[in-house]
């Protein structure tokens, strides 16, 4: 079984292919998974090899062990492009979020101010006041949706909640407007005999309209890069993925980013 990523709560710096160097933060267990989506592409693996035994990061350890890696790579003279909430699982699961986002903010101040902060989110907890008003006060609020259609995100995103749908995180996601930014991942494949291909004219119509009704300030088109726990998802090519960004943004008049 594919198994998760990160073993500590402040981990890197990496290079993310759409943020820059980027130094994370998991506010998950270091040794399971705890996510409102059991994606099928999730590089942490599934939510089946459970929730691991550390438990969720503490906002006082988080901000100990953030401060201290700061001040390394500002003391070494290190480039910082990002701080990125994302880890093994939904960062906005953990109920300190709020006041750890603004302890990373304090923090980003203090020792690079010209870095950004980010959250990479799935969207499913945006309707908690208090988790889309931290989501507000980041630079770099990006929020998934990987289709328009219930039938695909069930089969492709699999929530845990049976009441989730498209068109209640779609109006959900419309507080974000002009700030926004939505990260739709591109794939086909099969699972448990069932077809997924989020490509089509009909998927790519109904994401145009979601978009138009969000406005978000960008989109972001990514596929597959690493290893995923379902084997037979299939990377889109580079340049069929640019068509469906450059079709998207003539639609829709907002920037597309694809990588």
């Amino acid at each position: 079984m594919q198994r998760v990523l990160f073993h500590d709560t402040i981990f890197g710096p990496i290079h993310s292919r759409r943020l820059g160097t980027s130094l994370g933060v998991n506010l998950t267990p270091n040794d399971g998974k705890i996510c409102t989506f059991d994606c099928l592409y999730c590089e942490a693996g599934f939510n089946a090899q459970g929730p691991g035994t550390t438990g969720m990061s503490q906002r006082e350890e988080v901000a100990r062990a953030l401060e201290q890696k700061l001040r390394e790579m500002h003391a070494a003279g290190q480039q910082l492009d990002v701080i990125t909430f994302s880890g093994n699982g939904e960062p906005t699961v953990n109920p300190h979020f709020p006041e750890i986002v603004d302890d990373t903010l304090a923090l980003r101040d203090k020792y690079f101010p010209e870095a950004k902060v980010s959250v990479l989110t799935n969207s499913t907890r945006i309707h908690i006041p208090q988790v889309a008003e931290a989501l507000k006060r980041v630079d770099n609020n990006i929020l998934k949706l990987d289709s328009a259609l219930d039938s695909t995100i069930r089969v492709l995103d699999r929530p845990n909640s049976p009441g989730f749908s498209a068109e209640k995180v779609i109006v959900d996601l419309r507080q974000f407007a002009g700030t926004g930014i939505i990260q739709t991942m591109m794939l086909r494949g099969e699972w448990e005999g069932r077809r997924i291909d989020n490509t089509t004219p009909e998927e790519v119509t109904a994401l145009i309209e979601a978009y138009k009704k969000m406005a978000p300030r960008e989109i972001m088109l990514y596929s597959i890069d690493r290893t995923t726990p379902a084997r037979s998802l299939e990377k889109i090519p580079a340049e069929e993925l640019r068509s469906i960004g450059a079709r998207i943004a003539e639609a829709t008049s907002i920037p597309v980013q694809v990588s």
